[in-house]
């Protein structure tokens, strides 16, 4: 049976969730981040080494300022909560996206990444102010930089310089991703590192995504015939 190591999420749909009960929006991001902590212990149950989530895109800053300030004080809240449970839970935690928009939580990303770099259960990897194209962007312009200064000639570059070069280094693709809420779409999430993965989209909220929804997702996962570009064994 193949290994279901990494799985990757797109968090959808915590506005709508909210909307549809007659809440505030940042009501519906609160219910959401306490759903991230329950689906962290279901992967460990499960024997997943790998999650990484797509909390906050370089394009969610146009949203209105007041449900970006509850959701960066919910990424504050979440950190400290982080920081404390760090050690107990076993998990690593990094952060992916660029980290000069989040001037305010880098000294808490840093904390919490130093002390749990250790940690051998779940590696969580929490995208904020990420995207896809900026990642790629700036892993051009570090690998531009080793050309410059003669450390790397072009045609050396390859697919692993790359890989190297981008926030996912040293952590494997993912699997399996899935988005919930509906929408059918990657919206600049891992553009590189989802070229073989599996998708899997489910109409429910992501504050309704519970185990049941994840084991479907799993399963419908087992019963796919990755081939990565080779034929299929009769």
């Amino acid at each position: 049976m193949k290994e279901l190591n990494h799985i990757a999420i797109i968090l959808d749909g915590n506005g709508r969730w909210a909307k549809k009960r007659g809440l505030p929006r940042k009501m519906g991001h609160i219910q959401g981040a306490k759903n991230v902590e329950k689906t962290c212990r279901l992967c460990h149950k499960k024997g997943i080494k790998y999650l990484t989530i797509y909390a906050f895109s370089t394009e969610n800053w146009k949203r209105p300022e007041d449900e970006v300030n509850a959701i960066m004080g919910l990424f504050d809240s979440y950190l400290d909560s982080c920081i404390r449970t760090s050690k107990k839970d076993n998990m690593r935690v990094r952060l992916l996206g660029d980290r000069n928009g989040l001037i305010q939580l880098l000294p808490k990303i840093e904390r919490l990444e130093a002390i749990s770099k250790d940690n051998t259960g779940l590696n969580l990897q929490i995208c904020i102010n990420y995207g896809s194209r900026n990642e790629i962007v700036r892993g051009i312009q570090q690998i531009a930089g080793r050309v410059a200064a003669g450390e790397l000639r072009p045609d050396e570059i390859s697919e692993t310089t790359i890989s190297d070069s981008l926030d996912t280094a040293g952590i494997p693709d993912p699997d399996l991703m899935i988005r919930t809420s509906g929408e059918q779409r990657l919206s600049n999430y891992l553009l590189w590192q989802l070229a073989y993965t599996e998708f899997y989209f489910t109409p429910v909220a992501w504050p309704d995504f519970n185990e049941k929804e994840l084991d479907l997702a799993i399963d419908t996962y087992y019963h796919r015939d990755r081939r990565f570009g080779g034929v299929k064994e009769e």
